[in-house]
């Protein structure tokens, strides 16, 4: 896995509402909601520290205030509030972040890194983790040829490589990125998007994207509060308190 380029650097996309994990992300943005103790996006910090990768940017948003602790943790973190976070979709957070894509891993903030080394920062090209599915899936779905990335599934399908939130960038490719965000958002206003339509669908010819094989179990993403109460019980019957449960 060993390759020229290095990540020196992690933005962590955290702005979003959540409101699949209602009630408790009532109370609490869902990156910050604690499964079996710990906090989802402790769990991709965590990570980062164990693969030397300590300059961090969390892109904050909904109930932003309750991510001020992880700059009092976490000397080297800074947070970067997006204020379209509520009328755009994730595009508006890397397009916040986008000075610091070179040499640098994207993630999600809302999922639970199990195994450190699939962050391991040493890559050849820039690309996403993924895991092999031969079953059906709906999540995006990327097909390979001679390991790079030659189509992508919005819908899913079966027979592929699942997209998982976890992206590296080189220099070059994240120089382009970030220009290729400004042309998006603020010249064509195309901002419903997912960032990563961005290398994907507006540009894939200007990428040429590798994938990061991982096994299922080394990472979760959680979707609703029917997976978060089937991995912490404590959840069952929440009740919200109204805006700060921290």
């Amino acid at each position: 896995m060993n390759g020229p380029n290095r990540v020196k650097r992690a933005v962590i996309v955290a702005a979003g509402t959540g409101n699949r994990m209602h009630p408790v992300s009532l109370d609490i943005p869902k990156p910050m909601i604690r499964v079996n103790g710990k906090r989802m996006i402790e769990s991709v910090i965590d990570a980062l520290h164990k693969n030397g990768i300590n300059e961090i940017y969390v892109v904050t948003g909904y109930l932003k205030e309750q991510f001020r602790i992880l700059e009092d943790t976490y000397p080297d973190l800074t947070i970067i509030e997006n204020p379209y976070y509520d009328s755009c979709n994730n595009i508006s957070s890397l397009y916040m972040a986008r000075d610091h894509l070179s040499d640098c891993m994207i993630l999600d903030g809302d999922q639970i890194i199990y195994n450190p080394a699939i962050l391991n920062p040493s890559f050849t090209l820039s690309g996403y983790n993924g895991i092999w599915t031969d079953e059906e899936t709906n999540e995006w779905l990327m097909q390979e040829k001679n390991g790079i990335v030659t189509s992508c599934s919005r819908t899913g399908g079966r027979g592929g490589w699942q997209l998982y939130s976890v992206s590296r960038w080189s220099e070059e490719d994240g120089k382009k990125l970030k220009r290729h965000l400004e042309i998006e958002f603020e010249e064509k206003k195309n901002r419903q998007i997912y960032w990563d339509d961005v290398p994907m669908f507006c540009y894939p010819e200007e990428y040429t994207l590798g994938i990061y094989p991982m096994k299922a179990d080394d990472i979760i993403e959680i979707d609703n509060y029917e997976e978060l109460v089937s991995l912490d019980h404590r959840y069952e019957g929440y009740v919200p308190k109204g805006g700060n449960n921290e």
